[in-house]
C-alpha cells in the first residue's frame, strides 16, 4: 500500500495513516472486503512503528472503515456509496468547521470566506 508519510507535517504520523487509508476506502480504492496490510508489514513498509499503525488502524475500525478478523488481519467494511459520502461529508464538516470558525473571529464575513473558496473548488473541478 502506498502511502505518503512525511515527518514535516504537524499531523502526527498514526494520523496521516488514518487519513490515507480513509481517502482510499472512501473514494472506492480500496473496495469492500480487500484486506489491508498486517500491522507489522505496514509498519515495516512505512518505517515507522508497530504502535503507530495499531492505532491508525483502531481510529478506522472505530469509524467503521475497517474490520478486525480474528487470526486473519484487518479488511475494508462493507459500505453504501450513499455512506462513504456521508462518511467523506462529515468528516469536511469536521475538518472545516474550525476553519470557519476561526476566519469569522478574525472579522471575515461569510461572504468573504466563501470568495476564498468559490475559486478554489472552481479550480479543482476544471482538472
Amino acid at each position: 500500500m502506498l502511502l505518503n508519510l512525511t515527518e514535516h507535517s504537524d499531523e502526527p504520523l498514526q494520523g496521516q495513516i488514518a487519513r490515507q487509508i480513509r481517502a482510499k476506502i472512501l473514494a472506492g480504492d480500496l473496495p469492500e472486503g480487500d484486506a489491508l496490510p498486517s500491522i507489522r508489514a505496514l509498519a515495516s513498509q512505512q518505517r515507522v512503528s508497530v504502535i503507530t499503525v495499531q492505532r491508525a488502524y483502531e481510529r478506522l475500525e472505530r469509524d467503521g472503515l475497517i474490520q478486525s478478523r480474528q487470526r486473519r488481519g484487518f479488511f475494508v467494511a462493507s459500505l453504501s456509496d450513499a455512506s462513504k459520502r456521508k462518511r467523506a461529508e462529515q468528516h469536511l464538516q469536521e475538518q472545516i468547521e474550525p476553519l470557519i470558525r476561526n476566519a469569522l473571529a478574525e472579522g471575515l464575513t461569510p461572504q468573504d470566506i466563501a470568495k476564498v473558496i468559490d475559486p478554489l473548488l472552481a479550480s479543482k473541478q476544471s482538472h
